[in-house]
């Protein structure tokens, strides 16, 4: 018999994809809210219970039914530049979520808890990003990040809950929620030009990023939780060469067979450049070749075009209009 293990955000984009890793080894329980993502992306050998993380009685409930070997908590709302004007929504989801499944963990005896965490939580001006570096977020969403790391340091001080952290940064591919309006430029812009927009950028598209295909970090997420030397470390995981959002922007037109028109508007606060280095993960898991970018931004438009131009629904819980950027103060009204 397999041993069961918990997947959270197992309906979104990155949790589905290391859920399709994890079906070949153990019992999967998938557990999605579906508030990101759709339940068409859960592998149909997982079994999938729609609920939240923040419902503890129900993630108590799935503890005690399944007994899980290990833990996967990749539900999130990774709207990195959202999360200062949702802060109370931001530590619910991405704090307070997750520690009532470290809870759950430690008291039913979880043998390895596997979280994604995110290179947010390094802050402006460490570069490039490293393991080795103080962490200094400085948007809510990489504090909330932060804090979840050291509350797994803490329980496995005082209660020996192994655990293993993962940093990705700028994910894409598949399955992607396109029609998501404030996180993850590449669907963003693939979806805008299936609706014939023009590319939306803030500021003058020089800022830049590493773009990580989902298919080259999900295999060694999935590996994380049997790999007892990784136990208590963070690593770092994606892309090693930084774009910037003009390169991107050439990019996705070349993958979707056009120019596209670009709008440029006002610049976020922000971080400007961010880029990590991979050496430690390479040392202790074997990682996939990394999938060039144009590669991977012909793969996602192809399924894109499959999937067609979905409508975003604006967020309606801003807690904070002050300074929340002119754009997405139209989305909202």
């Amino acid at each position: 018999m397999k041993a069961k293990v918990l997947v959270t955000g197992g309906a979104g984009f990155l949790g589905s994809h290391v859920v399709d890793d994890l079906v070949e080894q153990f019992d999967v329980v998938v557990l999605d809210d579906l508030s990101g993502g759709f339940a068409d992306n859960v592998n149909r050998r997982a079994q999938f219970v729609e609920g939240s993380i923040l419902d503890h009685a129900l993630v108590d409930r799935l503890f005690a039914e399944h007994k899980f070997k290990h833990v996967f908590h990749l539900a999130a709302y990774a709207a990195e530049g959202l999360s200062h004007f949702i802060k109370r929504f931001n530590y619910q989801n991405n704090l307070i979520g997750s520690i009532n499944l470290i809870n759950a963990s430690v008291n039913h005896g979880v043998k390895c808890f596997v979280f994604t965490s995110s290179i947010a939580v390094y802050g402006a001006g460490q570069l490039p990003m490293s393991e080795d570096m103080i962490p200094q977020p400085e948007d809510s969403y990489g504090i909330a990040k932060f804090a979840v790391e050291q509350e797994l340091k803490a329980s496995h001080h005082l209660f020996g809950l192994d655990y293993v952290i993962f940093r990705p940064h700028n994910v894409y591919g598949e399955r992607q929620n396109l029609g998501d309006p404030y996180r993850n430029v590449i669907g963003i812009f693939m979806n805008q030009i299936m609706q014939d927009k023009p590319l939306t950028v803030f500021g003058d598209g020089e800022q830049t990023r590493a773009f990580t295909h989902v298919r080259d970090i999900s295999p060694v997420i999935a590996a994380a939780a049997e790999n007892a030397n990784a136990c208590g470390h963070a690593f770092n995981v994606g892309a090693d060469r930084a774009y910037s959002v003009n390169q991107l922007v050439a990019g996705v037109g070349q993958a979707m067979n056009l120019k596209p028109k670009v709008t440029h508007l006002e610049a976020r606060k922000e971080v400007v450049h961010a880029y990590s280095t991979h050496d430690k993960v390479r040392k202790f898991f074997k990682c996939p070749s990394e999938t060039s970018l144009q590669d991977g931004l012909n793969r996602m438009a192809v399924w894109a075009r499959n999937a067609g131009a979905r409508q975003g629904t604006p967020f309606t819980g801003i807690e904070i209009e002050r300074g929340l950027p002119p754009s997405w103060k139209r989305l909202i009204g």
